[in-house]
């Protein structure tokens, strides 16, 4: 049983002062005569996270401000701001935003070792791989140009775009070396054999990235339902595509005919295995 005054006696904070408590001699005393009143403000709830008292900010980027330009400046701020003994956690889509940042990183990381892995058990090389993933800087250098030429940021459909590119673009190089491999085998020196893989693979590498190209740019142009979020998407992949399609026909021939190995002619393998045969 709780007791309770009247509406009209506990309207105010200052009815606490009129009400009369019985001390242990049975006379009645005041409560103003045994306490203090002070006006204070206190939370109605008080929240924890990780067993500490928290409190959540809530904010929303200016217009033109992407999410993770935004939770750098909150970072740079609380380094300003708060004391030293305080700490910081992301929750709801901020920190879905970092938590898919890292992983992607990882994604892409990993994307170029099982490449790479993948392209020297093809070749049994691990020259050729790596001259073959030299497109990737080329794609990235690409991708990063265009998404700051049409004003961009670096978000989660952008970041997917770039672990794309990784597959879209070592193709070009894949048809280039293994081309001069052919070439070299035949007696050509990997200048020519060089030379002459990018000449003949002008065409293939020509048509098969315009496909991709004109495939995505209704994603870079926004055009379709829904398609403004997944626009720098777009805009990565035909940037990296054009950018790097350019150049590989310059740098891999080049790189390939100063690291690349001589090999001798299969015909004069040929010849002296059935000289040998023969003594």
């Amino acid at each position: 049983m709780i007791g309770q005054l009247d509406r009209k006696d506990r309207s105010a904070p200052a009815d606490l002062r009129s009400l009369n408590i019985k001390t242990p001699t049975g006379e009645m005393v005041s409560l103003d005569n045994l306490v203090q009143l002070k006006d204070a403000i206190s939370p109605s709830a008080i929240y924890r996270y990780d067993q500490a008292y928290s409190a959540t900010i809530s904010a929303t980027p200016a217009p033109g401000v992407s999410l993770g330009e935004a939770l750098k400046e909150m970072d740079q701020i609380t380094k300003k701001v708060l004391p030293k003994d305080f700490r910081t956690s992301l929750a709801g889509q901020s920190r879905d935003y970092a938590e898919g940042s890292s992983s992607l990183m990882y994604a892409f990381l990993f994307a170029i070792v099982l490449i790479y892995l993948v392209l020297a058990a093809q070749f049994e090389s691990l020259r050729d791989p790596f001259i073959i993933l030299l497109t990737v800087p080329m794609a990235l250098a690409g991708a990063l140009l265009s998404l700051w030429f049409t004003a961009q940021t670096v978000n989660i459909f952008s970041q997917i775009g770039i672990i794309m590119l990784i597959g879209l673009i070592t193709k070009n190089g894949i048809l280039i070396v293994e081309f001069a491999n052919h070439a070299k085998q035949e007696g050509a020196s990997p200048l020519e054999a060089a030379s002459a893989s990018a000449v003949s693979r002008f065409r293939p590498i020509l048509m098969t990235t315009l496909a991709m190209i004109l495939g995505t740019l209704p994603i870079a142009l926004s055009l379709g339902a829904s398609s403004g979020s997944r626009k720098s998407l777009g805009i990565v992949v035909v940037g990296g595509l054009v950018f790097a399609g350019i150049l590989t026909l310059y740098v891999i021939p080049a790189v390939y005919s100063y690291f690349s190995a001589h090999k001798k002619p299969a015909a004069h393998a040929k010849t002296t295995n059935e000289s040998i045969a023969a003594v």
